[in-house]
């Protein structure tokens, strides 16, 4: 039986070490090339798949695969593309199964979140059914670190370490012009649903009372007044307060604070910004100078702060989801497993998609301290080890150095065009 050829693609929001794990995929292909042919990517993700548009791998040098280790976003482009359920667009999944049967592709990587591994099985069951077999195996990524059965997230641990020290930074500021200046410094974060990169700006406390004062989650319904109390005090005690603030923060009857009142392409709930409601809040209610922040995109790009753990984390679930393909498994993803003890340590386990697939892991109540503004010493210790070390990237003139690749596009094979 002739090797078959592999497909990678990377889904959803980018982060700054998703290429790491493109690296781990590509790197360990070409070391498996007695059972892997040639590796595709999509071009923008799974629609490169629906439209026929792959990248060519092959085409590029060893050294420039080799620079994705440090390079930020998404390299090959990826895609808010959701595909529906089998039931209502069974075609979608057929496309993709026709595309691959036409490039000879019997590896489909796909790198991204909770709705990526629901793709990725529904494209190993109905294979399966079609009479042509896809090994389907999902990459972990996702800054919100929200993954079932893995201990974290590849991308959590670096926006973890950007938000850490650009909450201290900050703090610092504020505190220095406070007298004459701003009282209240908000920063908002990402998490929709899970308060896990709002958790990681207390990484920048050293001593009891340090900043920040307040974090918001989504895991604990905010209550007006409480919040408001607590801002007042604080700046009555230090003279300023700094709030790092989920931007899913929701009330207790689930409302968002900041609902735009429109979904996005998955059919989530678009957000309006949590920070500058807080801040006419406080503005409104304390009559407090503030000011807000942010963390947007550059939380989720900053490869030049990256946690060199992270990194590590990506690279490696990379090769593994090719060396477990090359075993044989289907329907998996890579996950990644802590070690017990005091020292941290980490392996790579076997996580099946059916347990993946659309469902999120929330922050434990036990990682949330007892006023809901903070974490405890049980979250920190979860939290210290994912943004440890540093992996600059090489920089010149000044700044960073990122790969450019060719994105060759291989030849069309189908006559039909996807429509979406």
């Amino acid at each position: 039986m002739s090797k078959k050829n592999a497909f990678y693609a990377q889904s959803g929001g980018v982060t700054a070490v998703i290429n790491a794990s493109a690296c781990g995929v590509i790197e360990a292909a070409r070391e498996n090339q007695d059972k892997i042919g040639k590796v595709y990517a999509g071009l923008n993700g799974i629609l490169g798949a629906l439209r026929e548009e792959l990248i060519d791998v092959s085409q590029e040098s060893v050294e420039d695969i080799a620079a994705l280790r440090h390079t930020p976003s998404g390299a090959f482009g990826s895609c808010r593309y959701k595909l529906k359920s089998l039931e209502e667009n069974r075609a979608e999944y057929e496309r993709l199964i026709e595309v691959f049967k036409a490039h000879d592709i019997g590896y489909f990587f796909y790198n991204g979140g909770g709705d990526s591994a629901d793709t990725c099985l529904k494209v190993s069951q109905l294979s399966e059914t079609m009479g042509y077999p896809i090994q389907a195996i999902h990459i972990p990524k996702t800054v919100d670190n929200d993954l079932p059965l893995t201990d974290n997230c590849p991308g959590f641990g670096s926006v973890a370490k950007y938000v850490a020290v650009s909450t201290k930074e900050a703090a610092m500021d504020v505190a220095s012009m406070c007298a004459t200046s701003t009282k209240v410094f908000i920063l908002e974060v990402m998490g929709r649903h899970a308060g896990w990169i709002a958790a990681a700006g207390a990484l920048a406390q050293e001593e009891e009372g340090d900043a920040p004062h307040i974090i918001l989650f989504p895991e604990v319904a905010f209550d007006k007044e409480k919040f408001l109390a607590k801002v007042q005090k604080t700046v009555d005690e230090k003279g300023y307060c700094v709030i790092v603030a989920s931007e899913g923060a929701q009330y207790e009857d689930g409302t968002f604070l900041a609902d735009a009142g429109t979904t996005d392409a998955f059919g989530h709930k678009q957000l309006g910004g949590v920070a500058p409601t807080l801040a006419n809040m406080i503005k409104s209610e304390l009559g407090l100078k503030y000011h807000w922040a942010l963390a947007d995109y550059l939380q989720r790009a900053a490869r030049h702060i990256a946690s060199a753990t992270d990194v590590e984390h990506a690279y490696a679930v990379g090769r593994a989801a090719v060396e477990m393909a090359a075993a044989g498994k289907n329907a998996i993803m890579p996950a990644i497993i802590r070690a017990e003890g005091e020292e941290y340590s980490w392996s790579i386990a076997e996580a099946p998609l059916s347990e993946v697939a659309n469902v999120e892991k929330f922050m434990p109540k036990e990682y949330i301290s007892e006023d809901g503004f903070g974490i405890t010493e049980a979250g920190r210790e979860y939290l210290l080890p994912l943004i440890q070390g540093e992996d600059y990237p090489p920089y010149k003139n000044g700044v960073p150095q990122y790969a450019k690749l060719k994105k060759q596009l291989v030849e069309k094979k189908l006559d039909t065009e996807f429509k979406s």
